[in-house]
């Protein structure tokens, strides 16, 4: 397979990049983002844009993908919607259609939270429901993972301060929280394997809270 990956320096990119790395079923690995991943390897490439809402310079770069995984995001805290809209719905749709207008059926799987929908009163939980349904309603073949509590494996970070305080408190609280609430916790490495998964065989439900596709990760 040949995989793109947008966000791939977010605490959820680098965990994805790094199953993809890791499996001998992906040929290359293409990031398209804004910073360098610091990243390394034989398969990977990267690609630095300035501006994410204008992808056709970067056409041959999307040629022959298969699967495209969007871990790009931001938090909403402190932004008004117009911004937020822009980096949630506007990049992302941008990206579908970049990837569609090379492989109009390859995979795109896309990183949205539990909690999301697009009738909700809440600012970020509307935007990202939009979003998930215009990218639904696209050609490809496109999947929406639904994450609540994210534990970081293998050194992934968070870019956000807030987050990367945080987490070590919450670390300690992941097993108990896998057992009460399993739907809604996950891993960055079972979401990089969940979204391999779904790049080859696909899954009978669009939309996938973390029960569900941690359940189809080896």
């Amino acid at each position: 397979m040949k995989v793109v990956v947008f966000g791939a320096t977010g605490m959820v990119g680098q965990g994805v990049v790094r199953e993809c790395l890791l499996d001998d079923d992906v040929e290359s690995v293409v990031s398209i983002g804004r910073s360098a991943s610091g990243v390394t390897d034989p398969k990977f490439r990267e690609v630095l844009t300035d501006d994410l809402l204008d992808l056709s310079p970067h056409a041959a770069d999307l040629a022959g993908v298969d699967a495209c995984f969007f871990c790009l995001g931001v938090s909403s805290t402190g932004m008004n919607e117009a911004d937020y809209r822009q980096v949630t719905y506007d990049i992302t749709m941008t990206a579908a259609a970049a990837v569609a207008g090379q492989n109009p059926a390859a995979v795109f799987v896309y990183v949205s939270g539990a909690g999301a929908d697009a009738t909700s009163r809440t600012m970020w939980a509307r935007v990202r429901g939009e979003t998930e349904n215009a990218l639904l309603a696209t050609s490809l073949d496109a999947y929406v993972l639904r994450p609540g509590f994210i534990q970081s494996r293998h050194g992934a970070r968070s870019r956000t301060l807030l987050y990367r305080v945080a987490y070590p408190v919450f670390a300690v609280l992941f097993p108990v929280l896998r057992r009460v609430a399993p739907k809604y916790v996950s891993s960055t490495e079972q979401i990089g394997l969940a979204m391999l998964s779904l790049a080859r065989h696909g899954a009978p439900d669009r939309v996938l809270y973390s029960d569900a596709f941690n359940a189809i990760t080896p």
